[in-house]
């Protein structure tokens, strides 16, 4: 079974002496951290443990992870109280927010765990993509650690720990999977064949699904994280009160496209004849309604596959969720989805995707070096054809 713990204030002991078992400089951490633990009889079985790291945008976390599925410590610190004001992300608030906390961060999941650094078989950490200030701390810190240490570097893409992340919660998911990743800076259907081998069949031609989410929260007055806020003020209103666009809904083109949906949500706002309820449920319905006529496009053009997965932050939302559960039913497949704790950005992704990288390859073939440079953008499948109007969420 597994615990989640909710803690306001941890006081960990120093940095480094956390991490090689000795007393040092006192730390703290302030602000809400989430752990997460799995008792049981593993205890007792030599496992591969793998320290993660995530600082790519706005959450600050670290956990070690064992290749037999089990998280045995993560903690999280949001920054949404520092963005909240500014209804966004501001890179520097994050990149500053990251170098103050990641290292008391580190401490306090090791000292939960019950291990030291030396105890662990690899460091990994997000190199990319994302806010590049962030992903540095984050890359950087992994470094340092894995020098001192003596252990393999693993540099994890940011999208590779999403895909990868249903397999962290179900051990029956087996590859090839088809893979709806959306998020608030990607939305991709891409057909998952094993650990770094991914071929994409859509991608959106301007902005991500997580993104048209929190635009149209700044437009409704919602405030900030706004993908939670529209699908809380959607299931109060009436979807059909309000007529919104389903861009690029039945056309043989595979892509996704949400700025001319964002766009309708502005002017059915400024018309100012529509309850704010009847919009965000009118917004996400047409918003379903494009991810599933894309997705059952893809669900045909990515041949036999062992499930229909959805993983990234907009998996959270439970109504979108609810609708690809039906999709893959009405196809004869299977439907996973990471717990709703592994769909916004975490360490035990990021830990999981290190532990599966490591099995395959040893700390020679899918280990990288000190000298790895962190990436703003780094696409899945970077043989994937360019796409008119995608740019760099491609």
């Amino acid at each position: 079974m597994r615990i989640w713990h909710l803690a306001w204030r941890i006081r960990p002991v120093g940095f480094f002496g956390a991490m090689f078992g000795m007393t040092g400089f006192p730390g703290q951490f302030s602000g809400p951290v989430f752990r997460a633990s799995f008792p049981g009889s593993f205890l007792g079985f030599a496992l591969a443990r793998v320290l993660g790291l995530e600082s790519s945008c706005d959450e600050t976390a670290a956990a070690v992870v064992t290749d037999g599925r089990v998280i045995l410590a993560q903690h999280i610190a949001s920054q949404d109280e520092a963005h909240r004001p500014y209804g966004g992300v501001v890179p520097e608030i994050a990149a500053r927010a990251h170098v103050e906390r990641l290292a008391p961060l580190i401490a306090a999941t090791l000292a939960d765990a019950g291990l030291t650094l030396a105890d662990m078989d690899a460091v990994a950490a997000t190199a990319g993509p994302g806010l590049i200030g962030g992903v540095m701390v984050g890359l950087v810190s992994a470094k340092a650690l894995a020098m001192a240490a003596d252990k393999p570097l693993i540099a994890i893409n940011h999208l590779e720990g999403h895909a990868l992340s249903p397999r962290l919660a179900d051990p029956t998911l087996e590859f090839p999977y088809l893979l709806l990743l959306a998020s608030g800076g990607h939305c991709q259907l891409l057909r998952v064949d094993g650990v770094g081998r991914y071929r994409r069949l859509a991608t959106t031609i301007d902005d991500a699904l997580g993104e048209a989410f929190d635009k149209t929260a700044k437009i409704l007055g919602l405030g900030y994280p706004g993908g939670p806020a529209v699908e809380r003020l959607a299931a109060t209103g009436d979807p059909k009160a309000v007529k919104l666009p389903r861009p690029l809904l039945g056309s043989p083109d595979p892509h996704f496209s949400f700025a001319g949906l964002k766009s309708a949500v502005l002017r059915a706002r400024q018309a100012g004849i529509h309850a704010d309820a009847d919009i965000a449920a009118a917004f996400q319905q047409a918003a379903i309604d494009c991810v599933l006529d894309r997705a059952a496009r893809a669900i045909v053009a990515a041949g036999p596959v062992t499930a229909l997965v959805v993983a990234g932050g907009v998996a959270a939302n439970r109504a979108i969720r609810a609708a690809l559960e039906g999709l893959a039913t009405a196809h004869g497949l299977r439907f996973v989805a990471p717990p709703l704790a592994l769909c916004t950005d975490n360490a035990a992704m990021i830990a999981w995707a290190g532990v599966e990288r490591l099995a395959l390859g040893g700390r020679e073939a899918l280990t990288d070096g000190l000298d790895f440079v962190a990436r703003p953008r780094w696409p899945l499948d970077p043989e994937a054809e360019p796409v008119r109007g995608a740019g760099v969420k491609a």
